[in-house]
């Protein structure tokens, strides 16, 4: 396959260029200015943007137990549509990721899939905060890290055991902070405040910087959490964060226009915590960008509002998000939105993506930065957004996952 013309992102190596793309054998061959070969597929990718194929750290599929909201193959098709071709699980399925037997016939199943799909196992059994699982065990069956995501472990001194076990197997932490004793009802900045937030990340980064662990803050949404961040790596903490599209898109005022369409947790905040979320990326304090994607049915969306349960989907609007709400107003430059989108969420779990080099990986997402399109329909099983029928910049064109097109949209 040769892939010509198009403005070549490198994020892993920091480069741009105009140019063509050989693949061959699932790997990037060669790239510069290239002649097709006898019988070589071309694809003409002028005017369009040819970057490594996203990376999402942070996905709840629902698979297994809850799959009437998303299953592999749907989390799949939605992934390929926005440009992603890998993506780390959440383990809070049912049951809980917690035996190696759960991730190995994970796994299996998720072989069939066109895109990499991964998991992280739980951090305790049964994500009860209680009793750590058997970190090693768990790393052999295949587990890329370990979180109890969507529950904070409010144990001091379990998550100091948790840390020092990832950390000898080399594997990540991904925290989310929310304390509960601070929380009267989650999905709202009123009812769930920033303190919440604030005083696990506070906790963590420090625990981080005691144990040398690798941990990463899951879905940063306070201007205090970013400031904690950012002194903890200065510190020499090896703290990851990731911010959502949706946290660097809106505020707490969404919640009048779209309501349960708007609730998440950590909830949206003000216009100075979204602000801080884009300074945090601009600087780097926040790593990258992981869309938290948690399908849910609309039945579910349509109960009252604190009945509902919390989150949206987002793998088919982040790249548009990033273009619309980063890059366009000038707050990063495509290269570095591909940065957060690939190269930095590869480096934290160790993947080796990210980067447009002879003998990388053949994945590769084609798009127009300039392209305005509205989200209407969704490859995902669900359509729980705030951006449905929102103009949006950047659309992706194909998606293609170890040397093949698993997506294309048509020009």
């Amino acid at each position: 396959m040769l892939i010509k013309n198009g403005r070549i992102l490198s994020p892993g190596t920091l480069q741009e260029w105009i140019g063509d793309i050989r693949i061959r054998n699932e790997q990037i061959a060669e790239s510069g200015q290239l002649s097709p070969e006898p019988g070589e597929t071309v694809i003409d990718a002028s005017g369009l943007c040819a970057a490594p194929g996203f990376v999402d750290v942070h996905v709840h599929f629902r698979d297994p137990g809850l799959t009437y909201k998303e299953d592999l193959h749907t989390g799949s098709l939605s992934a390929a549509a926005g440009g992603f071709t890998a993506v780390v699980c959440m383990a809070n399925t049912k049951p809980v990721m917690d035996t190696p037997g759960l991730l190995k016939d994970f796994y299996k199943r998720a072989s069939r899939e066109k895109i990499r799909i991964y998991s992280v196992a739980a951090v305790t059994k049964g994500l009860l905060g209680k009793e750590l699982t058997d970190f090693l065990a768990l790393g052999t069956a295949g587990a890329c890290g370990f979180s109890d995501d969507g529950i904070p472990l409010m144990d001091e001194k379990l998550a100091v055991q948790a840390m020092l076990r990832a950390k000898k197997l080399d594997l990540p932490l991904s925290f989310h902070e929310e304390d509960p004793n601070f929380i009267e009802k989650s999905g709202t900045n009123q009812t769930a405040p920033a303190i919440a937030e604030d005083l696990l990340v506070a906790r963590d980064c420090m625990l981080a910087l005691h144990t040398g662990a690798r941990i990463s803050i899951q879905h940063i949404s306070s201007r205090t959490s970013v400031a904690l961040v950012r002194t903890a790596k200065a510190l020499g903490a090896k703290v990851f964060a990731e911010a959502t599209p949706h946290h660097f898109s809106l505020t707490e005022d969404a919640l009048k226009e779209h309501g349960t369409l708007a609730k998440m947790n950590p909830p949206l905040r003000t216009e100075k915590d979204r602000l801080a979320i884009i300074e945090g990326l601009k600087d780097g304090t926040i790593d990258a960008i992981a869309t938290d994607h948690a399908p849910h049915s609309s039945e579910e969306k349509a109960r009252p509002f604190f009945e509902a349960p919390s989150g949206i989907i987002g793998l088919e609007t982040s790249l548009a998000l990033g273009i619309t709400n980063l890059v366009r107003p000038g707050h990063l430059t495509l290269l570095s939105l591909m940065e957060k989108m690939s190269a930095n969420p590869a480096r934290l779990y160790k993947m080796p993506f990210g980067t447009i080099a002879p003998g990388a990986p053949a994945d590769v997402v084609l798009f127009d930065p300039d392209e305005l399109w509205v989200p209407e329909g969704y490859s995902s099983k669900s359509s729980n957004s705030p951006f449905t029928g929102c103009p949006l910049y950047g659309k992706v064109h194909a998606t293609i996952c170890r040397g093949e097109v698993i997506y294309s949209r048509g020009r």
